[in-house]
């Protein structure tokens, strides 16, 4: 193999396991943040956030299959999470969270069109996955964004 296209594929895989890594803090995290509502909306809010933690688990299982069509072995570590008490405050820290999220996977897809040509046999099914994680993460962006009247 050329050394170029060692690094390239090791700085993927470097980028695509912090992206599982991402995944499975989020869905953690919204589970958790599920059982901490309050209010009279606190179900609706909760429903909400475990159907988009349903989604983040979802993604895992796309990283990982990245991860698996260029022979590499996935992340079984976590992101740190981000603690909040309160709807609002709760709310905030996960649109927050999937915001960062959109921008460092929009990274990833930078750095895999950078090694297209290094990558002729997993380009496509990579890309594929990382669109339709992207595409979701800014449907729950935009989700949260009315649960919180923005």
């Amino acid at each position: 193999m050329h050394p170029v296209v060692f690094v390239a594929k090791a700085k993927l895989i470097e980028l695509l396991n912090k992206g599982l890594e991402l995944e499975h803090q989020a869905e953690a995290q919204y589970l958790s943040h599920a059982t901490l509502l309050t209010g009279e909306t606190a179900d609706t809010i909760a429903a909400r956030l475990t159907e988009i933690a349903g989604d983040e688990h979802k993604h895992a299982g796309m990283f990982r299959d990245c991860l698996e069509i260029l022979d590499a072995a996935p992340s079984i570590k976590m992101h740190e999470g981000h603690p909040a008490t309160g709807t609002m405050n709760i709310l905030k820290a996960n649109l927050k969270d999937e915001r960062d999220a959109v921008d460092f996977y929009r990274t990833i897809v930078a750095e895999l069109n950078n090694s297209r040509a290094e990558l002729p046999y997993e380009y496509e099914f990579i890309e594929h996955k990382l669109r339709h994680v992207i595409m979701d993460e800014e449907e729950h962006a935009l989700e949260i964004r009315t649960l919180l009247g923005e």
